[in-house]
């Protein structure tokens, strides 16, 4: 029989070994854990938006209307009005042709692109890309080629090499565990010259960044044809569920052979419901984006000159690099000792060498939460490694 005893055993040895935290009550800037509140950095309700009395009203509506379940696949009988209105609502704030609702992000990728890429075609993911991306690349039979992250020269050469009838490139929008933006505005630029389709998964973008938070697209002002537009809707959105948005025959091609739209249960109507709402206020309060803005700038000017380091960040992901896995560890223990939850990330989801906090920041914050962590790190900084970590590629990413 397989040693899962021993696997784990090495797992927790080497600082990998993860456990379950069961949250009681709802999402919010603070959560109870174990009898305990903690002040929580912690969760990708970047807007606040999970626990807002509008979402749950609209659930509640949803709910009296349309019941609890779906029921079938939405190309027999699950497909509802209020999904047809949530896509018609996401395609006009995305200004878009067509948009189709999935049951979540990785779903949403798993079914693009082997639906689109198979053999013959070639398709191009950045180092960097979330597990999703790197699942979906893997099960489409297309030729793969992962290029080093945000390397525009590597793939050009990459592309311009390429014998691939069609070519696709893939890239998180919002690098979920970096915080950084991809440089869309080139990327398009080497899609549109060697004839490539980009595909981008805007999960930590939409709602956050663009006008009236329609996202990485919005913020770098750009409109193609050749986008394929994923954006998911359990963060910003504070709901669940995902959207592909793009051309109309594109979408089509995609309702006809996504395998994980075609073959899965439709989401439940009442989340629909709720996430029509979610996308009203997302496009209605402006404030929630520019408070964002603001307590990052205070989490970063309060760290400033101490030893922790902030990775590079625009978005609501603010990570904070320690190195060492137990380093990563023993630090996120002491935060947590004074009431505050911000999870450490470790290998594989980040590159060997690079464990860290993950602070994720929610309009839900006020300045006094952000105060109250910029005291607790500069209380920790002996806890710092000595030396600054080295950044390494890590196999999860290729």
């Amino acid at each position: 029989m397989h040693n899962f005893e021993q696997q784990l055993a090495q797992l927790e040895s080497i600082g990998q070994l993860r456990t379950r935290r069961t949250v009681d009550g709802p999402q919010g800037p603070v959560l109870h854990v174990d009898g305990r509140d903690y002040l929580a950095f912690c969760s990708n309700d970047y807007l606040g938006l999970a626990n807002h009395p509008r979402l749950i009203a609209a659930a509640h509506g949803g709910l009296d209307r349309f019941g609890v379940g779906s029921a079938a696949s939405p190309l027999v009988c699950g497909h509802t009005s209020a999904h047809q209105a949530l896509e018609d609502e996401l395609a006009a704030f995305m200004q878009m042709p067509r948009a189709l609702f999935f049951g979540n992000g990785y779903m949403a990728n798993l079914g693009i692109i082997p639906a689109l890429m198979g053999e013959g075609d070639a398709v191009f993911s950045d180092q960097l890309n979330h597990a999703c991306l790197i699942d979906a690349t893997r099960l489409a039979r297309a030729e793969r080629t992962v290029y080093p992250h945000g390397d525009l020269p590597a793939l050009e050469t990459m592309l311009a090499a390429s014998a691939g009838v069609r070519k696709l490139v893939v890239t998180d929008a919002v690098f979920s565990m970096d915080g950084d933006i991809a440089p869309l505005p080139q990327l398009l630029a080497l899609c549109e010259k060697y004839d490539a389709w980009l595909l981008i998964d805007d999960a930590h973008g939409f709602g956050v960044l663009g006008e009236h938070g329609r996202g990485s697209l919005s913020h770098f002002g750009l409109r193609s044809p050749r986008v394929i537009y994923m954006g998911t809707l359990g963060k910003a959105a504070g709901v669940y569920g995902a959207f592909v948005a793009g051309a109309a025959d594109l979408i089509e091609w995609l309702m006809q052979r996504a395998r994980t739209y075609i073959f899965a249960t439709a989401s439940p109507p009442a989340m629909a419901v709720a996430l029509s709402a979610a996308v009203r206020l997302i496009a209605d309060e402006s404030w929630r984006r520019e408070r964002l803005r603001a307590l990052a700038q205070q989490l970063r000017d309060g760290v400033a000159g101490s030893p922790w380091r902030l990775m590079p960040s625009q978005t609501a992901i603010q990570p904070l690099l320690v190195g060492d896995n137990q380093a990563a560890l023993n630090l996120m223990a002491a935060l947590q000792e004074r009431g505050i939850w911000a999870p450490a990330i470790r290998p594989p989801t980040v590159p060997a060498g690079t464990a860290r906090l993950r602070i994720s920041l929610s309009a839900a914050h006020d300045a006094a939460d952000i105060a109250r962590l910029i005291d607790a790190l500069l209380a920790l900084t002996h806890l710092a490694p000595s030396a600054e970590p080295t950044e390494t590629s890590d196999a999860h990413h290729a």
